[in-house]
């Protein structure tokens, strides 16, 4: 269900691969969400680093959506670049494990196999 890789890179240099590596497939970056961040600006100790990147490739995102309307919920893809007790990883939750919950479609699944093995592709990219 996930696929999460560890890296020797700093959570910085990992975030900034990560982004090149997105870019380089013909993905976009929509948002990085840092969530270390949010949570230390609302007072909270949290020491860990989290961002979250919701990355899109329109054509495919389009082609989800005219299979299933509903289905605009589990866009866009996220991929995070997160720290856990000092060891910087890099992680998504496959794509045909989450649409294959959602719906039967054979034609969402041949979609999802194509996103995830080029989100796989740029999670070993950044690595």
């Amino acid at each position: 269900m996930y696929y999460i890789v560890e890296t020797e890179k700093s959570f910085d240099q990992a975030s900034v691969d990560l982004e090149s590596a997105v870019k380089r497939l013909g993905f976009g970056v929509l948002h990085i969400h840092d969530l270390g961040a949010t949570l230390r600006s609302k007072g909270l100790a949290f020491e860990e680093q989290c961002r979250v990147f919701e990355v899109c490739n329109p054509g495919q995102a389009a082609k989800v959506m005219l299979i299933d309307m509903r289905l605009n919920m589990a866009l866009p893809c996220r991929i995070s670049v997160f720290t856990e007790k000092g060891q910087t990883k890099i992680g998504l939750i496959k794509p045909v494990h989450m649409l294959s919950a959602l719906s039967d479609d054979l034609a969402l699944v041949q979609i999802a196999k194509d996103v995830e093995e080029k989100t796989m592709q740029m999670v070993n990219e950044a690595k």
